[in-house]
């Protein structure tokens, strides 16, 4: 269509350059002057005017489809995206509920809330793809196919036919004139030139009245075009925001759940006697103590030395107590009745709940060294 329009736009133009040439060869009076159609500035501003319209409106057209068909386009995918995301979800769902796990359900706690996560995630999904096909695809395609566009353009294209016409009738004119000029006197001629320049005013006036017509028409199909289209991509751009906005407030909230089930399971486990365990004691408690209890029995503390490797890590609460990590082995020197024990570790001296270590009587001489 669009190769035709170019065709016959410039056919018009050649059969224009030769009206003018006859309109020449005939003489400047009659129609040739400045009231004629061709040279008539009021129709020709009228008939630029009617072109930038119908272009215009045709490029407007176009791009309305090409937003219904990117569209149409996006929420087919998003519907197999949806079709996918829920199938997912009944998967996570599933295995969160038929968790077999002997060791604990905290992945099948973190699958179920996936799965919860997922579907929310996926109903909002399916939210925007019908808001998008009914808030901007069919609006943009209810106008491309709609009846005031096409109004005006068969209304644009009456009138192109029209001043065709008229530019035909006043070549016919121009002819007229000249043979009346030539045999002057003849009445029958200048009844026919009469009735020529009578068809070719009415052909001026409908012309006239047809284009005002034609370009309102145009101009109100061209500022509706603007309207509606920047209307439905805000539109658009509102209901995809808001989609966005609330999964990510969902994946907000997953991600606190998940992470907050994380770091329960890779706490190191807590002895039970930890929360009622009393302070440490003092080494001028414990020293009296021990030395009344060594002076009495004749022996000394170092002959009750053993070494113990840490199960449990501990993270010391003041100067005087220290901080283990699994692994780490201790020279325990002195255990107290309260659960307390005092030792050395890594070259450190200090007090450590005696409960998260487990003797040993045989140890890599590796080991030892790493003590001290």
């Amino acid at each position: 269509m669009e190769a035709i329009r170019k065709q016959a736009t410039k056919l018009r133009e050649q059969v224009a350059k030769q009206q003018q040439a006859v309109l020449k060869q005939f003489g400047a009076g009659g129609y040739g002057g400045s009231d004629t159609v061709i040279t008539d500035e009021a129709e020709l501003h009228q008939h630029q005017k009617l072109e930038r319209l119908y272009i215009s409106t045709r490029a407007g057209k176009h791009f309305q489809r090409d937003v219904v068909r990117g569209v149409e386009g996006y929420i087919v995918t998003g519907s197999k995206q949806v079709e996918i995301g829920t199938r997912f979800s009944e998967d996570s769902r599933k295995y969160g509920a038929e968790n077999t796990c002997t060791s604990g359900n905290t992945l099948s706690k973190a699958a179920v809330n996936y799965a919860n996560a997922r579907a929310q995630m996926e109903k909002e999904r399916g939210n925007l793809l019908k808001a998008l096909g009914t808030q901007v695809a069919e609006p943009l395609r209810a106008m491309v196919m709609g009846a005031p566009l096409e109004d005006a353009r068969h209304l644009a294209q009456r009138y192109d036919r029209m001043r065709q016409e008229a530019e035909a009738q006043a070549i016919e004119v121009a002819k007229r004139q000249a043979k009346v000029r030539e045999m002057p006197g003849n009445s029958e001629l200048a009844m026919k030139l009469e009735s020529a320049e009578t068809k070719l005013q009415d052909l001026k006036s409908n012309m006239a009245i047809l284009g005002k017509e034609a370009a309102a028409a145009m101009a109100a199909v061209e500022a509706q075009q603007q309207r509606l289209t920047l209307q439905r991509l805000i539109a658009m751009v509102e209901a995809e925001r808001a989609y966005h906005q609330t999964v990510l407030q969902i994946l907000d909230q997953l991600e606190g759940e998940m992470a907050s089930e994380r770091q329960r399971i890779e706490a190191p486990p807590t002895p039970s006697a930890e929360s009622s365990m009393p302070p440490p004691p003092s080494y001028e408690e414990v020293n009296g103590v021990y030395a009344s209890q060594a002076h009495h029995n004749g022996t000394t503390d170092s002959m009750g030395y053993f070494l113990g490797e840490v199960m449990h890590s501990y993270q010391g609460q003041s100067d005087v107590e220290l901080t283990l990590s699994i692994g780490d082995f201790v020279v325990v020197r002195k255990v107290t009745n309260n659960g307390w024990a005092e030792g050395e570790c890594k070259g450190k001296a200090g007090w450590f709940p005696y409960g998260y270590i487990e003797r040993r009587d045989r140890v890599l001489a590796s080991k030892i060294a790493e003590v001290f």
